[in-house]
């Protein structure tokens, strides 16, 4: 008994805050648009009975998902999405395996401090830490009066609005996501293993790709796993560092939310996004349970 009332606050949980609102988005996604309040139909009568049932029901359709899937606007922003999240994942784990490595390997004394130095951008506003890469890229930018002092360039460099742009905020913005689950791992790695390959001649690069690394694929599963979901959706940074024909579904989404007022197509959008991101979070939870089984 005591177990089922310790279980059902989650439940109650994701009920509430998950799949109520996602059924509320799916109905709206099957509605139409409509100058009133709210706005699509059809709204069901709750005095209507079975006949108001029956013609809610009847009124649904999948127009919306038929525009999405005709429309090449929608598949450009979902195959951009797509491609910033991926890219930037790649970056975040070519940069993030190292520094977690390294916080791993810190003295003992010192770990705390270097996390808290990973934790530290937290503690500032996303939104102004967006605002002052726009300070360090524009062509007047801090990047580009230090590499012009310094001679690498000789006209500054048209960072701002460009693809690259975007993917410098996604890689800085989500590090630490990347780090602190894969730090975790290597931090309970059992310290015998690396001295054994060592014991037998490996050297310590040899040590990290034979050891190391093969133990921690799961911890670098779950960081690129938690980078990838929320990038895909992402619409302050493209919005803010990303040109006007950067193209991904949350600025498409806000565009049809606020801009077009076509909440039905909005929904079927947030609803699209979803689907994209149903595989990453199935990869995402094997990979934390093969890292509980492989690390009891």
């Amino acid at each position: 008994m005591f177990d089922r009332l310790v279980r059902l606050p989650p439940f109650l949980w994701l009920t509430a805050f998950f799949l109520l609102p996602f059924a509320i988005t799916l109905k709206i996604s099957l509605s139409e648009p409509a100058t009133a309040i709210p706005p699509y139909l059809p709204v069901l009568d709750w005095q209507g009975g079975l006949e108001g049932w029956s013609a809610f029901l009847e009124a649904l359709n999948l127009d919306n998902y038929a525009t999405l899937a005709a429309d090449t606007l929608y598949r450009d922003a979902a195959l951009g999405s797509l491609g910033y999240a991926l890219a930037a994942s790649l970056i975040l784990v070519a940069f993030g395996t190292p520094l977690a490595y390294a916080l791993a390997r810190a003295p003992i004394r010192w770990q705390p401090l270097l996390v808290a130095l990973v934790v530290v951008p937290f503690w500032t506003s996303f939104l102004i830490r967006i605002y002052a890469w726009i300070a360090i890229l524009k062509p007047e930018g801090l990047l580009n009066l230090i590499l012009l002092r310094l001679g690498l360039i000789a006209q500054p460099l048209i960072i701002l609005n460009t693809d690259a742009a975007v993917i410098i905020g996604l890689v800085y913005a989500y590090l630490p996501f990347m780090v602190l689950p894969l730090y975790a791992v290597m931090n309970r790695l059992d310290p015998a293993l690396r001295e054994a390959a060592a014991d037998l001649g490996a050297s310590p690069t040899r040590v990290f790709w034979t050891v190391t690394l093969p133990l921690s694929l799961p911890g670098i599963a779950a960081g690129a796993g938690l980078c990838f979901i929320p990038m895909v959706g992402e619409f302050v940074i493209p919005d803010l560092l990303g040109g006007s024909e950067t193209l991904m579904l949350g600025r498409v989404l806000w565009s049809e939310f606020f801009s077009n007022r076509d909440w039905p197509l909005a929904s079927a959008v947030a609803v699209l996004i979803l689907a994209i991101i149903i595989g990453p979070v199935v990869l995402f939870r094997d990979s934390l349970r093969a890292g509980e089984e492989g690390h009891p």
